[in-house]
């Protein structure tokens, strides 16, 4: 036990799904109880102890309790497990909104904020009861009843739909069949790897281990009109009624609290601060890629119309969604000579794994152990424990939860499990976290490979669940990744750059069959291409983030002509007819509304950090990942996140890094 320290987690995954049921019946009325208590305190009465503490203490309870119930609905092989854990997420999700609508602990906050020499407070204190007061005010606190009773219907509603929407994101399971011949192209070990119908054909199913290799490399243009048409009509029907609606919802809500739109509701506790500044950076942007976005098209169009009369297909005259990726895969292979196919052998998931964590070891200065036999909620998990090598000081554990399974949740992602913060008796709660992806699993001849983009969402990742595990805080409200959202990607945009230099890549990488080395060539060509295509990705990247600011500084959208506007004016590319992308864009409905923005916002930042300081000091120098793990993750949300790149980066922020790593001008 004292090697694994399974005796400081709190979770449990083998709960029935009436054990979900009873147990979420339990934690309200706990939860409700607290409430009561600081509720029902007289202004005479309160105390540091019996409201701050209590709510922080609180906090920490229901985070853990929380997550144990709400989290199985991602990753439980079981399909009552699953049900009972997304019902479990509605239910507290309706509670989270009758807490934070409770008028008598707004007003105690309030009456204590006003008594108290908050001068006095802990800076951690200070900040949690300014941030706790700034919510309720955000909620409608200071309103009349009758509007605060609209407002809390709303929430209650928009998280039922949004939990829907993800369900339905997540229950997806359309699967198209294709003979080999119309997947000409497609690499032979994905094409081994579908299942047969009985007539010999592919079944293709549009999860992305199936969907990107087709889109990427299958030859046959009608094959990937089919798939596209499919991957960008999922779940349609249902979902774009549930995003809709979202958005009326969102944007009464939002004036109902005095703001204009949804946009400037979020972006007023956002780095940003402001709808107008989004739109602008994200406009500047767009202008500053288009020449390059332009040249790489009007390739893509060459490329287009020399296949075309090889296959004997008629040309169009333009790119199509469903040759997109496939050109830039043709771009890539042609202009850098990569063949992503023969890269992919050099990146074994054992192996790619194994030099992953020893980098970031290294760099942060830990030591992670595996644990043998965990108790986890699937076989295919491994859990490790986290130890800080200078004080042998035990920091939490981590999940890799890699491969795919029906019903598991179908991107990457890190989720917070038991967040780091002190305990009511003052010792601390050790921190854990989980990595979900879906990683092509490994076959009875060959091993997991890993595309080179799976390597780098691998690297991501991974960063968040170190930002979760090494953040210090005291109160659980600001721990690990709890930070500005337009922030919180940046420590791990920041950590992908790793992927891109020799000196980690060859630490990470072997061929899976001889153990040798990245070629040279292979490895300077790879390097190279890392703008490959940046045109029209980054101009992907803006559309999204700005179809997500059009539909949310609007009352209501018709978002699939919204996005088909949107993307033949930015991407210049036209949604394909009666296709609504937006029906499966779950960020929308998962916590990013109006802040998609954010992935290049925030990549401002982590550009900055890395060529400031590792690319000019050392990518492993270890003084500066330590100088990066206590200035920016360790600190979590208990400071703004302008004052934590101030101190790594000993100035002010700067977009130069930025501009040039796209390929521009600074």
């Amino acid at each position: 036990m004292a090697d694994t320290f399974l005796d400081r987690i709190k979770l449990t995954w083998d709960l029935s799904a009436e054990d979900i049921k009873n147990r979420v019946d339990s934690l309200i009325k706990t939860v409700r109880d607290v409430y009561d208590k600081v509720g029902n305190l007289k202004e005479n009465e309160l105390t540091y102890e019996n409201t701050i503490q209590a709510m922080t203490n609180n906090d920490s309870y229901y985070s853990v309790q929380r997550n144990m119930l709400d989290f199985p609905q991602h990753v439980s092989a079981k399909k009552e497990i699953r049900e009972a854990s997304t019902e479990a997420d509605k239910k507290l999700s309706e509670f989270d909104v009758e807490m934070s609508m409770r008028q008598d602990v707004f007003d105690n906050l309030v009456a204590f904020q006003s008594k108290t020499d908050v001068s006095k407070l802990k800076p951690e204190a200070k900040r949690y009861l300014e941030k706790l007061i700034k919510l309720g005010r955000r909620n409608g606190l200071h309103l009349a009843k009758d509007i605060q009773d609209q407002i809390k219907a709303m929430k209650k509603r928009a998280s039922d739909i949004a939990i829907d929407f993800n369900k339905n994101i997540n229950d997806e399971n359309t699967v198209l069949e294709f003979t080999e011949k119309e997947l000409d192209g497609v690499p032979a070990d994905v094409i081994k790897r579908f299942e047969k119908t009985s007539d010999g054909k592919c079944k293709v199913t549009l999860q992305y281990p199936d969907y990107f290799p087709v889109m990427k490399k299958c030859r046959n243009p009608e094959t990937r009109r089919q798939m596209e048409f499919a991957f960008n009509s999922r779940c349609k029907e249902a979902n774009t009624k549930i995003m809709e609606e979202l958005v009326e919802i969102r944007h009464k809500k939002s004036q109902l609290l005095d703001f204009p739109t949804h946009a400037a509701f979020i972006l007023d506790m956002r780095m940003a601060k402001k709808a107008e500044s989004v739109a602008t950076f994200l406009k500047d942007l767009s202008q500053k890629l288009r020449p390059l976005q332009d040249k790489e098209l009007k390739r893509f169009l060459q490329y287009k119309e020399e296949e075309c009369k090889e296959l004997g297909i008629e040309f169009d005259g333009k790119i199509n969604y469903w040759d997109m990726r496939y050109y830039m895969t043709i771009a890539e292979e042609r202009e850098y000579s990569i063949d992503h196919n023969k890269l992919k052998e050099y990146f074994p998931l054992d192996h790619v794994t194994t030099g992953l964590l020893n980098i970031y070891q290294e760099l942060l200065g830990l030591k992670f152990k595996e644990v043998e036999n965990p108790p986890v909620w699937h076989e295919d998990v491994q859990m490790f424990t986290v130890i800080d090598v200078a004080t042998d000081q035990f920091m939490g554990h981590f999940f890799l939860d890699l491969f795919p399974r029906e019903g598991k949740f179908s991107h990457a992602a890190c989720f917070g499990l038991q967040p780091g913060c002190l305990e009511p008796d003052g010792s601390r709660q050790s921190a854990a976290a989980a990595m979900v992806a879906n990683f092509t699993k490994p076959t009875s001849d060959q091993p997991s490979l890993l595309t080179h983009d799976d390597v780098e969402t691998f690297f991501h990742e991974f960063g968040h669940v170190m930002h979760d595990i090494l953040g210090q805080t005291d109160f659980t409200y600001f721990s690990g990744t709890r930070v500005e959202r337009d922030f919180v990607e940046a420590p791990s945009q920041m950590l992908e750059n790793w992927v891109w230099e020799k000196e980690s890549l060859s630490r990470m990488s072997k061929h899976y069959k001889d153990g040798s080395a990245i070629p040279d060539e292979l490895m300077d060509k790879l390097v190279k291409a890392r703008n490959a295509n940046a045109g029209v990705f980054n101009q992907r990247q803006i559309l999204l983030g700005t179809f997500d600011q059009t539909i949310h500084t609007k009352d209501k959208a018709d978002t699939q002509s919204i996005y088909a506007e949107i993307s033949k004016d930015v991407l210049q590319i036209p949604a394909t007819p009666n296709t609504n992308m937006c029906a499966a864009f779950g960020h929308l409905a998962d916590g990013y509304d109006a802040q998609y923005y954010g992935y290049l916002w925030s990549e401002v930042y982590c550009m900055d950090m890395f060529h400031s300081r590792f690319k000019k000091e050392g990518i492993m120098n270890p003084k500066v990942g330590m100088d990066y793990r206590k200035y920016i993750l360790q600190p979590g949300g208990s400071m703004d996140a302008i004052d934590m790149l101030k101190k790594f980066l000993g100035r002010e922020p700067s977009q130069e890094s930025f501009l040039i790593s796209k390929g521009l001008q600074a």
